[in-house]
């Protein structure tokens, strides 16, 4: 709902429609100049707000510049690859922040908010898509920006007094929005607390274990026969149809790929980057006892756990725009490498730092990024493609087997032994043409397929098609004792260091529970470790994640709890919790606050736009809306308009 109401109301539209739809629009789905009808008034319309329309083309143009964006934020690579639904659900999202958009325009109207001419001269004028290489407005690229999208400048000017009045309109309202302190403090004390234990490991690899006498080994051997049976192996010839075994075949025209680079110079052209350690204190006396410390040859571990009445933190890799104080980026950003910095005064309060790297401004020329920009592209058209060439491969399949396959189709066929890991005889990885979640399905296919049935065309997972054919099977078999007796052997030991490690972790985490906790009831040679404060959600030297967490989960100081990993057993007792003071953390306090004051005001926006839409109930179009949705998930029907 954030990102939604983000979207609707923050992002410019005309920013939206200038950087976003003049290149995203290229290059994204393939689909040519999307937006050589957006200025042209069309019968159909996907939905009435008022006396406002949304035309299907405005409809259309605005579901493929969000895919991209949907695809990112879900860890895809191309937006080709999202499952319909999760498409469909996003250009229903879509349609639904145009309506809001109208409904705002509309009631902007109704409250009499008129743009002066001079005030949308001047918003035009400070379009950045507008300015010459000597960064003022340029008429002639102004008017070529326009015809490259086929739009009016009437309809642009329309565009920018609609955007220009609806933030006039929701700007107060967002800008009236504070995060109560109560709510901060009570988010700051659950993000901020710490904790600390007191551990024993107890491993698996420190117990001895005897050698075991025959009846022992014959034993485990009848109760593990699992453990020595030689894997089943098939070997079977595999299909496989998806977008990047299409995009392989793809060509790319060369201007496609230059829009491309031109639309992606913030990838391709790096600023420089910083790792900076800082403490900020409360007062500059603080702050040059703090120096004192540091230049005494004390570590960055050291410092941190010396100024626990002070903020500090650690920042990887920052560029100067991502530093919340203006003042303290430009220091950071003017300071030299190594070098102790400080005491200095800045707006979050005073601040001793040191720069520990620093990473250089980096240029990909286009040259370099062709190989990226090209699988960008053809990815992009292979998920159009896909559609018609699934028919293509069903019928070359059932009027060929999987032997009679055209090399048109951009299919990938492998043929190989594997057992039910996706692995060969040698250990190796199958060379199946699919990764993921498609991989394993194809492998389970191959396992749970009969020899010798017909191949059939099946649906995989991220838009992979494939089909099998399984030649011949080989049983898993039990490998003889005689054999195998040193693996047995010590696979028994394996078992038996693992249960002496489990009856020792037992007998200390009873005594824990008893005697106050691991360092009263831990016995000689048992290491008691003494952690550093764990920090909710982030990760510990040394301490298991799984413990970790579980420290959160214990509700107050002197409980003990005993977990296993892979290697062994933890003991450990909660030794304290430590609610840090927030005047000494301004910088986490502050970005706490900011994000809660922007939530709060997304759900302020949504609450009015929502009683907007019951005042102006739209009208959908329910024919056109579909053929929207249909021609963007590949699949007939929506299962609702405007919700």
């Amino acid at each position: 709902m954030i990102s939604f109401l983000r979207h609707a109301f923050v992002d410019s539209w005309v920013g939206r429609v200038i950087a976003g739809l003049l290149f995203l629009a290229f290059v994204g789905w393939g689909v040519g100049d999307v937006l050589s009808n957006m200025g042209s008034e069309r019968a159909d319309v996907v939905a009435h707000v008022g006396p406002r329309t949304i035309t299907t083309d405005a409809f259309m143009s605005a579901v493929q510049n969000e895919m991209p964006q949907v695809a990112r934020q879900m860890g895809v690579a191309d937006a080709s690859q999202l499952p319909p639904a999760t498409r469909r659900e996003a250009a229903q999202q879509v349609l639904q922040r145009l309506v809001m958009q109208a409904e705002i325009a509309l009631s902007a109207e109704r409250h009499g908010l008129i743009v002066p001419d001079d005030v949308l001269r001047d918003e035009v004028f400070g379009l950045q898509a507008f300015k010459g290489a000597d960064g003022r407005f340029d008429r002639k690229l102004f008017d070529a920006r326009l015809r490259q999208i086929g739009m009016t400048e009437g309809r642009l000017l329309d565009l920018v007094r609609m955007d220009i009045a609806s933030r006039a309109l929701m700007e107060p309202i967002r800008n009236g929005v504070r995060a109560p302190e109560t709510m901060v403090r009570r988010a700051f004390e659950f993000d901020a607390q710490t904790r600390t234990l007191d551990l024993v490991r107890v491993a698996v690899g420190d117990q001895s274990a005897p050698t075991p006498d025959p009846a022992q080994l014959r034993r485990f051997y009848d109760n593990h026969p699992w453990l020595f049976q030689t894997p089943e192996y098939r070997h079977a010839r595999i299909v496989v149809l998806s977008p990047e075994t299409i995009a392989r075949s793809v060509e790319v025209p060369e201007e496609e790929l230059h829009r491309l680079y031109d639309a992606q110079q913030a990838k391709y052209h790096q600023p420089e980057t910083r790792t900076v350690q800082i403490v900020t204190a409360s007062d500059e006396a603080r702050a040059r006892a703090i120096v004192a410390q540091w230049q005494a040859g004390t570590t960055w571990a050291q410092v941190q756990a010396a100024a626990k009445d002070s903020a500090s933190v650690q920042m990887d890799g920052v560029r100067a725009a991502s530093i919340p104080s203006a003042s303290l980026s430009k220091l950071v950003f003017a300071a030299p490498v190594d070098t102790l910095q400080g005491p200095a005064q800045t707006d979050t309060g005073w601040v001793v730092f040191k720069v520990t790297q620093v990473t250089p401004p980096h240029d990909t020329d286009f040259a370099a990024a062709r190989q990226e920009l090209h699988d960008q592209i053809a990815q992009a058209h292979a998920g159009e493609l896909i559609g018609a060439r699934v028919q293509k491969l069903q019928d070359a399949i059932a009027g060929g087997g999987l032997d009679r396959i055209p090399d048109t189709l951009g299919a990938s066929a492998t043929a190989g032994t594997l057992d039910a890991h996706g692995q060969t005889q040698s250990g190796d990885e199958a060379p199946i043409p699919a990764s993921g979640a498609a991989r394993q399905a194809i492998v389970a296919r191959i396992f749970s397929q009969a020899k010798g049935a017909n191949p059939a065309l099946v649906q995989g997972p991220d838009q992979t098609w494939y089909a099998v054919s399984v030649d011949s099977v080989t049983p898993g078999q039990l490998q003889p004792l005689s054999s195998i007796s040193d693996q047995v052997g010590a696979a028994w030991q394996d078992e038996a260091r693992r249960h002496a490690a489990n009856v020792q972790a037992t007998a200390l985490y009873l005594a824990a529970k008893t005697r106050g906790g691991v360092s009263q009831a831990a016995s000689t040679g048992q290491t008691v470790v003494h952690s550093a404060p764990l920090v909710r959600g982030r990760q510990t030297a040394g301490i298991p994640d799984s413990l970790a967490q579980l420290a959160f989960r214990i509700g107050s100081t002197g409980q003990s709890v005993m977990i296993e990993d892979a290697d062994g057993f933890y003991v450990a007792t909660l030794t304290a919790i430590t609610h840090p003071d927030p005047s000494t953390q301004l910088m986490q306090v502050g970005r706490i606050r900011t994000g809660l004051t922007q939530s709060m005001a997304d759900d302020i926006e949504m609450s009015y736009a929502m009683a907007l839409q019951n005042d102006v109930k739209p009208k959908t179009n329910m024919t056109a809306i579909q053929s929207v949705l249909s021609s963007v998930t590949g699949a007939d029907g929506a299962e609702g308009g405007v919700r």
